[in-house]
């Protein structure tokens, strides 16, 4: 609730109403689990975007809720639509393939996210994600062509792999091995950047 309100507060100053918002909406990938605010990839994420295209033309809300699938995506949604933001990357669905949830399922709820999104003039990019052969051969590889449809079918801009330089290698992570630490999200953070950089 602290975490809520805070945001709130940050969305809606009259500083931040002369940027554009730039909305993550992911999970604890994205929260930065287990780290400081300012260490998470959406904070480095910020840091890049000031040095390398202006300090405050962009304000990045970061969208991460632990836990999260697709299906609590779109009402969170709603609600970050009110800060009107310009462009979203779109980070979810890792926590559905860790729980083997059906894939018509998720692509659904993504499905309902991005055309919500763009019926509000929000530019969407989808950021890739990739798991654990935990339920099988088919049902990983299914996943991760799962985002390639999603970005063909919407003509959005695609994120290949979220983590990608970072996801199994125990020195860029936590030590659950799988949130990142500092050094794996600021890999991160200049991924994503290359892919938005254009829409900037």
């Amino acid at each position: 609730m602290t975490k809520l309100i805070s945001l709130f507060v940050t969305l809606f100053s009259l500083a931040a109403f002369s940027q554009e918002k730039i909305l993550i909406l992911g999970d604890s990938l994205t929260e930065g689990h287990g780290l400081n605010e300012e260490d998470s990839y959406p904070s480095q994420l910020q840091n890049i975007i000031d040095q390398k295209v202006g300090k405050n033309k962009y304000q990045i809300i970061n969208g991460g809720v632990s836990g999260s699938t697709t299906a609590s995506g779109i009402s969170r949604l709603n609600w970050f639509l009110k800060a009107k933001p310009k462009i979203m990357v779109l980070a979810l669905g890792a926590n559905d393939g860790l729980r083997g949830i059906k894939l018509d399922a998720s692509k659904s709820n993504l499905e309902k996210i991005i055309t919500k999104a763009q019926k509000n003039g929000v530019q969407v990019i989808i950021a890739g994600m990739q798991i654990p052969p935990n339920y099988g051969e088919e049902y990983t590889k299914k996943f991760q062509e799962l985002y390639i449809e999603l970005a063909k079918k919407f003509k959005i801009k695609r994120i290949p792999f979220l983590l990608k330089n970072v996801a199994g290698i125990k020195e860029l992570n936590n030590a659950d091995g799988i949130h990142p630490n500092k050094k794996g999200y600021s890999i991160v953070a200049s991924t994503v950047f290359e892919t938005i950089k254009e829409l900037l």
